[in-house]
């Protein structure tokens, strides 16, 4: 019978940090994904807000300065949407999606 009383300790799994503009394609396939089931029932609101704040905070730890109206659409974005207003929430991630073009 296995001893359950041990615990296998692992290291964390390194982060996919996408290098340089790298960061572009990822942060646009996720935005797409967030604006496809901003309202979805059954956790698609949740899915897309939390998708959005990371796109948000992986575009600010590269380059705050280049991607503060980015990061400021996407916060206008996540507001719309947790206030279930979806048509204004994809507006901006539309014009997020542009200036990641």
């Amino acid at each position: 019978m296995p001893d359950n009383s041990v615990m296998d300790v692992l290291k964390p799994k390194p982060l996919d940090t996408h290098p340089g503009e790298e960061i572009v394609p990822w942060a646009r396939h996720q935005l797409e994904i967030a604006r496809s089931i901003l309202d979805n029932p059954g956790g698609g609101l949740l899915f897309a807000t939390q998708t959005m704040g990371q796109v948000k905070a992986g575009l600010q730890e590269r380059d705050p300065e280049r991607w503060e109206e980015v990061t400021s659409l996407l916060d206008q974005a996540e507001d719309s949407g947790v206030r279930r207003d979806f048509e204004t929430a994809r507006k901006h991630i539309d014009s997020v999606l542009e200036r990641l073009a």
